[in-house]
């Protein structure tokens, strides 16, 4: 190879190839955080991103209780009780979406152009707007919970694990996250990510023990019912806030994060970097 044409980034493809690599996990994670913070001060900078975070709990605690309160528990005061710690899974899902949706429309603007041109880990641009959406959960669940205490929820356990199943549910939205991330990676437009999201949210969290009782159900729908992660997040929630069992749902789920995190994760970072190469 002549010297002009390495020092000719577009006669020698290699000198043109995206600075961000494999490292050590060390460098890797300050990377991510260091992408994290910045996520963050965007979201504290522009508020309006928000908007939805906070019309959501609002919404979905207002409807359901209201409307179907008394026909699926006989009143609301009791159906809020069982709905609460359902709610805060379905709304962490749901606040998932906005993950891929704000990844597609930065590689759409360019913004994944300039990380490609850094010394930075292949999946911290990924990890770190993962990582910076632990703001919007926070929120939406600091909604839904100052609500549902407005309107007589009362949590029957301790604070510790109030805490534990706030955690918990945090935890399986940033999980679940990867699948925002997976369908951003691969779909062709930023207006695309919400209904190809929802199309696979909307079974999850419906198709759950979320708003009734599976007992109610076909033996079909109860066969998917309970192999469904959001259910054994839902059972976690309901023992850590109201009593009852806790240690099986809560293996359960800290069991279903890990497959679905090591499914996930790669998945999606191969496709960003199928996309990066692109």
């Amino acid at each position: 190879m002549s010297a002009a044409t390495a020092a000719n980034p577009v006669a020698n493809p290699a000198a043109s190839a995206p600075a961000m690599r494999q490292v050590g996990l060390g460098k890797a994670v300050g990377h991510s955080l260091t992408l994290a913070g910045r996520n963050i001060r965007y979201i504290v900078r522009s508020p309006a991103t928000l908007v939805d975070t906070i019309i959501q709990p609002v919404l979905f605690l207002v409807v359901f209780v209201f409307l179907f309160g008394g026909e699926v528990a006989g009143d609301w005061h009791t159906y809020l009780q069982t709905l609460v710690p359902g709610l805060m899974v379905q709304i962490t899902l749901y606040a998932s979406v906005g993950t891929g949706l704000a990844l597609n429309t930065d590689i759409a603007k360019g913004v994944f152009d300039r990380f490609r041109s850094l010394p930075i880990a292949r999946s911290a641009p990924l990890v770190g707007a993962v990582l910076g959406d632990v703001v919007r959960y926070a929120l939406a669940l600091t909604v839904l919970l100052g609500l549902a205490f407005a309107f007589g929820f009362r949590v029957q356990t301790d604070v510790l694990s109030v805490l534990f199943a706030v955690l918990l549910v945090i935890g399986f939205g940033l999980t679940l996250c990867w699948l925002s991330v997976l369908i951003g990676m691969v779909a062709e437009s930023p207006q695309a990510v919400p209904g190809i999201a929802m199309s696979l949210v909307l079974p999850l969290t419906f198709g759950s023990n979320i708003f009734a009782s599976p007992d109610t159900m076909p033996g079909w729908l109860q066969a998917w019912i309970e192999v469904n992660p959001v259910s054994h997040f839902v059972d976690a929630a309901r023992g850590l806030m109201l009593g009852g069992e806790v240690a099986g749902p809560v293996l359960w789920s800290l069991g279903s994060m890990a497959v679905i995190l090591a499914v996930l994760f790669p998945l999606a970072v191969r496709a960003y970097a199928r996309r990066a190469r692109s």
